[in-house]
C-alpha cells in the first residue's frame, strides 16, 4: 500500500510541475515600441558579456540590494491576461496545472543608478506562482533574462548584468522570515556542497502608476548560467533539471524529456543520466555489493551527494526528492554528476506536508532508489553519519547560525516589516529550530 501511495503521489506531482523547455513562448500580446534604443549606460564590467560575473556585487552577504523595475502598462496587462487565460479558472483558490511557460515582456531595470534595457520578464515558479495568483496579490517570482529580446533590440545583444545573463527573483513565498532560501543555499556551500548564491532585494515596480515597493525578495543565481563555471573544475558538462516521474529515478521512469537538459542541448546525448539509471537498476547491487559501489562511484559523486544528503536532512526541506519529484539539478563533473540542490524556501522547518524525510531514512522505499540504494549500503551509512556530526558541529552549529540569522534579521528588517508583523516570531522560531535539529542529530546519533 505505501508503495502504491508513493507512486500515486509521484504521478500527481508529475503533472502539477512546470518544465519550461516543452513550451512555445507566445509574445505577440506585447508592446514592444521603438527596437532603434540608446544604451547610455552600457559599461563593459555592468552590462557586457565579457565581463565575469562579480558575486561581491550582486550577491553580498551584507546588505539589501534595491532593483526597480519598470513595466509598461500595456506589458503588464499582458502579464496578467496570460496569467488569466491560462490559470483563470483558479483564481480565488481551485486546483492548477502548470504546463505553459509564462509570457516573457520587456522592462527597465535599475539598480545604483544604472539602468539595463529592454530586460526580459516573466512570471516563475510552482506553488509560489499559484498562490500568488489565487490570493490575487502582485507579490509574484519573477525571472530575468538580460538578452532576452536582443533579436528585437540589436543595441542589447549579449546584455548582461555584471556578468550575468539570468537572475531569479523568489518571493519568499511562505516564509515571514525571508532568511530560508538564502541561508540554506550559504549553509550548502558552506558544507562543500555546490548551490546557486543568493542576495537579499528590495523590489520596486512601476506597472504604470509610479513606483511601489512589491516586497523582500531573494535574488537567486541561475544554475545553468554561472553555477558550473564557478563551481566546478570543468563548466561544459552536462546539466540536467529532472522534473517529473522520471525524476525519482525509480524502476520503469526513465524518460529523456523529464530529464530536461540546461547545457549542450543540441547534441541528445543522455548517457550519464541513463549511466546512473542502469547501475541503479544492476542486479549486481545485491549480488556483489563492492562491484556495484565502484560502478556507482564512477558515474555519480556519492560522496558530494552524502554531504549534500546530511546536510538537507537536518535543515529538512519536504519539497525535494525523496519526497517530490523535482527541485535539484544533476552536473557532469568529469564524468561524473553531481547533486545539486535547488529551491530551498521550504526548508528550515518541519511538519509541513509531513515534513522532509526522516535522519535515518528507513521509511523511504526503492521508489527513491538514489537515497534507498545508497543507505543500504554499511560503508555510505556510516559516511552519512559522520557528516551528520560534521554538519551540526560547524556549518550548522546553532550558535553560528543563530548569530547569522540576528545579523540578517537587522539587515532586512526595516524592508520585511513592512511586509508582515510576524518576522520577529518567524526569527525567533528559525534560532529555536537550529538548537532542536542539534538535539534531534544527537539523539539520532547516540
Amino acid at each position: 500500500m505505501k508503495i502504491i501511495q508513493q507512486i500515486m503521489i509521484i504521478s500527481l506531482l508529475s503533472t502539477m510541475s512546470c518544465r519550461d523547455s516543452e513550451f512555445e513562448d507566445d509574445t505577440s500580446d506585447i508592446f514592444i515600441g521603438e527596437t532603434d534604443i540608446e544604451t547610455p549606460d552600457w559599461t563593459e564590467k555592468t552590462h557586457s558579456k565579457d565581463a565575469t560575473p562579480d558575486y561581491n556585487v550582486v550577491f553580498p552577504d551584507n546588505e539589501v540590494l534595491r532593483i526597480d523595475i519598470t513595466i509598461e502598462e500595456e506589458n503588464w496587462n499582458a502579464m496578467q491576461d496570460d496569467l488569466e487565460t491560462n490559470l483563470g479558472s483558479s483564481r480565488g483558490g481551485g486546483s492548477i496545472t502548470l504546463d505553459f511557460t509564462p509570457v516573457w515582456v520587456p522592462c527597465k531595470l535599475e539598480f545604483e543608478d544604472t539602468e539595463w534595457y529592454k530586460v526580459g520578464i516573466r512570471y516563475k515558479g510552482n506553488s509560489s506562482l499559484q498562490n500568488a495568483y489565487q490570493s490575487n496579490t502582485d507579490k509574484y517570482p519573477f525571472k530575468l533574462d538580460f538578452d532576452e529580446f536582443e533579436d528585437t533590440y540589436p543595441a542589447i545583444d549579449n546584455q548582461r548584468f555584471y556578468g550575468f545573463k539570468q537572475l531569479n527573483l523568489g518571493s519568499n513565498f511562505n516564509d515571514d522570515s525571508f532568511m530560508r532560501e538564502k541561508v540554506a543555499a550559504d549553509v550548502f556551500r558552506s558544507f562543500g556542497v555546490p548551490a546557486a548564491h543568493v542576495a537579499f532585494c528590495a523590489v520596486y515596480l512601476d506597472r504604470g502608476n509610479g513606483s511601489e515597493y512589491l516586497g523582500m525578495y531573494s535574488l537567486v543565481e541561475e544554475v545553468d548560467d554561472t553555477v558550473p563555471d564557478s563551481q566546478f573544475t570543468d563548466g561544459d558538462g552536462n546539466l540536467y533539471k529532472p522534473d517529473g516521474t522520471a525524476a525519482s529515478f525509480a524502476s520503469g521512469t526513465y524518460n529523456d524529456a523529464e530529464m530536461d537538459k540546461k547545457t549542450n542541448e543540441d547534441e541528445a546525448d543522455y548517457s550519464d543520466v541513463i549511466a546512473l539509471y542502469d547501475v541503479l537498476r544492476s542486479d549486481i547491487r545485491t549480488t556483489d555489493s563492492e562491484q556495484w559501489q565502484e560502478e556507482l562511484e564512477s558515474v555519480f559523486n556519492v560522496d558530494s551527494y552524502l554531504k549534500y544528503l546530511a546536510a538537507n536532512n537536518v535543515m529538512q526541506n519536504w519539497d525535494t526528492y525523496g519526497t517530490m519529484t523535482h527541485n535539484y539539478f544533476l552536473y557532469n563533473d568529469e564524468g561524473r554528476l553531481v547533486w545539486i540542490p535547488w529551491d530551498n524556501n521550504e526548508s528550515l522547518q518541519d511538519g509541513k506536508m509531513g515534513g522532509g524525510v526522516s535522519l535515518s531514512m528507513d521509511e523511504v522505499s526503492s521508489n527513491w532508489p538514489i537515497i534507498r540504494y545508497i543507505m543500504d549500503v554499511e560503508k555510505y551509512k556510516d559516511q552519512y553519519k559522520t557528516n551528520l556530526q560534521a554538519f551540526v558541529d560547524d556549518a550548522f552549529e546553532p550558535t553560528k547560525i543563530q548569530t547569522l540569522f540576528t545579523t540578517h534579521e537587522a539587515l532586512i528588517s526595516e524592508y520585511a516589516e513592512e511586509e508582515t508583523y510576524a518576522f520577529g516570531n518567524a526569527v525567533s522560531e528559525l534560532k529555536s529550530y537550529v538548537e532542536e535539529r542539534k538535539t534531534v542529530v544527537s539523539s539520532f546519533l547516540d
